[in-house]
């Protein structure tokens, strides 16, 4: 395979593979490394890429593996919250203001959620795979994969309804 076609094979996966890090690894410099690094890998596997069916799938099985095997080398020493996926176009302070501290706030949550939990939500909500992708990707039955999501989801709600009652009830 020359470098033309794997650029045509990877390209519509790759920033998909940049936001999985970045949900994992949590520091921009750390996700783009890792998805220099998969794509390295990836290319030193072109002459196989072609034996998957599903390569996306592929793709983001490995981006997901390596993520996680940089944490538990604990070589990710920049966990900083970092969320730039949203651009506010509101006029108002105030409300760009409540929106900013609202984003770190889910950040915040979904930084304390287990791994696998903050894995899938990040699969399912915001990169919308289907349960049979995320089941793929994930090695996990799509039972365990809808329980850690849902898991994930009440930890959040339930967060943020704490945050926002000011010790209400």
């Amino acid at each position: 395979m020359n470098s033309s076609t794997f650029i045509k094979l990877i390209d519509p996966v790759k920033d998909k593979m940049y936001r999985l890090a970045l949900r994992l690894l949590t520091s921009r410099e750390a996700a783009e490394d890792a998805t220099q690094e998969v794509l390295l890998k990836l290319w030193s596997r072109n002459d196989k890429l072609n034996d998957y069916a599903n390569l996306e799938a592929f793709a983001m099985t490995v981006t997901k593996n390596h993520c996680l095997d940089q944490l538990k080398l604990k070589q990710n020493n920049n966990l900083k919250i970092v969320h730039s996926n949203y651009e506010s176009g509101e006029s108002n302070q105030h409300q760009k203001l409540e929106i900013s501290d609202e984003l770190e706030q889910v950040a915040f949550i979904l930084d304390s959620l287990p791994d696998q939990q903050k894995l899938i939500f990040q699969l399912r909500d915001v990169e919308q795979y289907e349960f049979e992708e995320i089941s793929e990707i994930t090695k996990m039955n799509q039972t365990a994969i809808r329980v850690a999501l849902s898991r994930a989801r009440k930890k959040i709600r339930e967060e943020l309804i704490k945050k926002h009652s000011y010790g209400i009830n």
